[in-house]
């Protein structure tokens, strides 16, 4: 068996492996990355990067007929072949001269730990001096329903890469992926039953956003069914037949988007010491292995599964991993250079629907659960900014504060365009800018960063 040394072996090419490697690589150290699909990973082809290709066509013709005299359609055909060309279609061509461009090299194949610092893949084994990196991202959830197994299902990556519109589309789940593409694919011209077993949409979101990305699938005609599980499934000729309680319900497709799981199938976690997925510190170091020489960074460690997030904690993992190497100081403190303090107290996150809904940080439920005296302020978003980019623009806004020390520990924006707020609130967060000084923030007019001024006014006199 052939075997080859680097200083640094990132097993995933993804989003989150790029960036590791990339900033690893930066430090002098010498970085391969293994990859058994495409580099570049979940968010350029099947997530991220092609779901809101399908989203922003539509959202834009939407938004312009809240304008007066405006008239606009748009044509699905060239809404594909776009999706389409964001994704290369689904050619890593470009992502693997990037790497080796930056004197990355790119190992094609699947990867799996056999020991201490080695790595294995087909006939090739790779020896790591300093460290190896598990970032091989999440898969998904499939539920225990009775017969799925029977019938062809769409995964979120078979609903972000199919080429014809499904005349009746069956979504399972009620979480991003599921409200999402519901959407997405009503716009395109399905029909679309939305089932969601809890109580609301977006679980883990403000009950504000929850009730109105609710009322807007439903006023686009989604047929939204909240507490409601789905019983077994079977084949109906060439479609699927959905047994939920009494009723049957025919689809064409069936999307299931009900969670994901860290991917560690057969990665060889076992012949280190581990029996599940990676649990990892603040610099990305997995525990329960000896020696400071196993990292995970992104979905694969379950705390903030979102590609950007992934990404600042690749960045955190690789600059750590060269400080380590160089015998130099690590600095640990909150906020330090080579910790991800962002994962525990202000993950932002955009849900892009419409409405979006642009959250950062705790939400009230998580904010009491820290046990923090909180402050929730409750505010429609109604300025001269959304008065000018819709008529009867609906939208709302929540902030959190700590009101023993006057700063906001979360905030969600709900409303048309909203994700471009986002970055200011998470600045505010991360910063922990005292109210007393966001009042000089002096918000543009007209725009709708006035909310920032209305939030401040009710917080003032409250």
């Amino acid at each position: 068996m052939n075997e080859q040394e680097f200083d640094v072996v990132v097993i995933g090419a993804g989003a989150v492996g790029e960036n590791v490697a990339d900033y690893a690589h930066r430090t002098g150290l010498s970085t391969v990355l293994v990859e058994s699909e495409l580099v570049g990973g979940e968010c350029s082809y099947w997530a991220c990067m092609p779901s809101k290709a399908l989203l922003r066509t539509a959202d834009a013709v939407v938004a312009a007929r809240r304008l007066p005299g405006v008239t606009a359609e748009f044509d699905v055909e060239a809404v594909l072949k776009r999706r389409d060309s964001i994704t290369h279609g689904w050619d890593d061509t470009s992502q693997v001269e990037w790497a080796e461009g930056a004197g990355i090299p790119v190992v094609r194949g699947r990867a799996r730990l056999v020991g201490e610092r080695v790595v294995e893949v087909g006939e090739e084994q790779f020896r790591a001096r300093h460290a190896v990196v598990v970032a091989t991202g999440s898969r998904p959830v499939r539920p225990p329903i009775p017969g799925l197994d029977s019938v062809r299902t769409w995964t979120s990556r078979d609903a972000t890469s199919a080429h014809a519109v499904p005349r009746r589309l069956g979504v399972l789940g009620g979480g991003v992926v599921g409200c999402e593409l519901a959407q997405a694919w009503r716009r395109l011209g399905s029909e679309v039953v939305l089932l969601v077993r809890g109580p609301r949409l977006l679980p883990s979101a403000e009950p504000v956003a929850q009730e109105l990305v609710a009322a807007a699938l439903r006023r686009e005609g989604v047929d939204v069914r909240l507490g409601t599980g789905l019983d077994s499934v079977a084949p109906d000729g060439d479609a699927i037949a959905l047994h939920v309680g009494a009723e049957t319900l025919v689809v064409d497709e069936l999307l299931v988007a009900t969670g994901r799981r860290p991917n560690v199938d057969d990665l060889g976690l076992e012949t280190v010491g581990l029996d599940g997925p990676p649990s990892v510190d603040d610099t990305g170091l997995v525990q329960g292995v000896g020696g400071e020489w196993l990292y995970a960074a992104g979905d694969v460690t379950g705390r903030a599964p979102l590609t950007h997030q992934g990404k600042y904690d690749a960045r955190i993992v690789g600059a750590a991993i060269g400080a380590r190497a160089a015998g130099g100081p690590v600095d640990t403190a909150p906020w330090g250079e080579h910790v991800a303090t962002a994962d525990h107290a202000a993950v932002p996150q955009v849900v892009f629907t419409d409405p979006e809904v642009a959250s950062v940080g705790l939400t009230e439920a998580k904010a009491c659960d820290a046990g923090l005296r909180i402050r929730v302020v409750d505010l429609p978003i109604a300025v001269a900014g959304s008065t000018i980019i819709a008529d009867n623009y609906d939208g709302a806004v929540r902030m959190v504060v700590d009101d023993d020390r006057q700063v906001i520990v979360g905030m969600t924006f709900v409303g048309q365009d909203t994700a471009e707020l986002l970055h200011a609130a998470t600045i505010a967060v991360v910063g922990e800018v005292p109210l007393a000084r966001l009042w000089h923030a002096v918000p543009a007019y007209p725009t709708m960063s006035e909310v920032w001024l209305r939030l401040l006014e009710a917080c003032r006199s409250g």
